[in-house]
């Protein structure tokens, strides 16, 4: 019988709090491809899949965490919600936020977003308003504003939005019939490590009401950017810099939780170089056939480092989470290799000059 995915929250019900369910806000979000990436496993040695989080309503996986988060929102009667954000949040907020008919107010730091995010926050009709600082200045004021005014938090420290991001380590499961060995993914404010270890585990643990559906649960391996690093430092950054601007954050607000996701699953946080995220960023594009935002390329960074030092178990199954889709910090993907600019060959208008061009003779 043909079925329609319904969003996140009806197709998990039963595995989703009852309070983001008496007013659900949904935009179809979830149901993302897996898709086998041979290049990435003959790099490693390892099978390796990528969970294409880009497939989102509007992007990235945000979107799997708004839905529930402006779900619960919406079920307590609020009227407005606000986030801080260097880009996908702000963009996941004012989708959900307009869907649900609510302000949606973007705390976004000044000159540090990519204007494919931005200027989706702006289409959806988000007030924003730039800070003069970075992402923890802005979190910090958020939380301020939501504590002293009515008006809902919606960031990843929202338990809310833990409960909807779960749903891709379901996902996971089912797509493949049991958790995959190791689960890499991207680190920033560290809600997504959080997120997935949260479904991983609860998918592997029988309860009174819903049997195991996994026999195990992976190894989390988390990887931050080498300009913002905060937990492979162990210490926040003040000043965060790297390319990634999806994970230029030097305080992270799930930093603990993301510590003990690491530590219970016997997995690592390390960090990968702008060069190293790059260079994953285009392998992704040229031979997987899939466009990312560069931040999301840092878990495939990741594995492709380990896999250089020895650290990969052969044949091991591995899953990255690539979080958002390319489009929304294209820019990078107009520069080649060596830092010059990508420009198309000029050719006349006949088939031999196109030919020639191409290399058919």
């Amino acid at each position: 019988m043909a079925h329609q995915w319904r969003g996140i929250i009806a197709e998990y019900a039963d595995r989703l709090p009852a309070h983001v369910q008496e007013k659900i806000v949904s935009l179809g979000e979830g149901g993302t491809p897996l898709v086998e990436a041979p290049v990435l496993s003959e790099l490693t040695g390892a099978q390796v899949f990528l969970k294409v989080e880009g497939m989102n309503p509007t992007g990235s996986f945000k979107d799997r965490g708004m839905t529930t988060a402006i779900s619960a929102a919406a079920g307590r009667g609020a009227q407005a919600v606000v986030c801080a954000s260097t880009g996908n949040t702000s963009a996941s907020a004012a989708a959900y936020a307009t869907r649900a008919g609510m302000l949606c107010a973007v705390l976004v730091p000044d000159g540090k977003i990519a204007m494919g995010k931005l200027s989706q926050a702006i289409a959806h009709g988000a007030r924003l308003l730039q800070v003069d600082g970075n992402f923890d200045d802005c979190l910090i004021a958020a939380r301020k504003l939501a504590e002293t005014h009515p008006v809902e938090l919606v960031n990843s420290v929202n338990p809310d939005r833990i409960e909807g991001q779960k749903t891709g380590a379901f996902e996971i499961v089912d797509a493949l019939g049991d958790a995959p060995d190791i689960h890499a993914l991207p680190v920033g404010n560290a809600g997504n490590i959080t997120a997935y270890r949260k479904g991983f585990v609860e998918y592997a643990t029988a309860t009174a009401d819903l049997p195991a559906v996994a026999s195990r649960t992976p190894a989390m391996w988390g990887f931050q950017a080498a300009g913002s690093a905060p937990i492979v430092a162990g210490h926040p950054i003040t000043e965060p810099e790297t390319i990634a601007t999806a994970i230029r954050i030097g305080n992270p607000a799930s930093w603990q939780q993301a510590e003990a996701a690491r530590d219970e699953s016997g997995g690592v946080i390390e960090s990968v170089t702008d060069e190293q995220i790059l260079a994953a960023h285009r392998i992704l594009s040229s031979q997987a056939g899939v466009f990312v935002e560069p931040a999301s390329a840092a878990g495939v960074a990741g594995i492709i480092s380990r896999a250089e030092r020895g650290l990969v178990p052969a044949g091991a199954r591995i899953v990255v989470t690539v979080t958002g889709h390319g489009l929304k910090d294209p820019q990078w993907a107009l520069r080649a290799a060596d830092g010059s600019e990508v420009v198309p060959t000029r050719v006349g208008a006949d088939v031999v000059s196109i030919a020639d061009a191409l290399g058919l003779g």
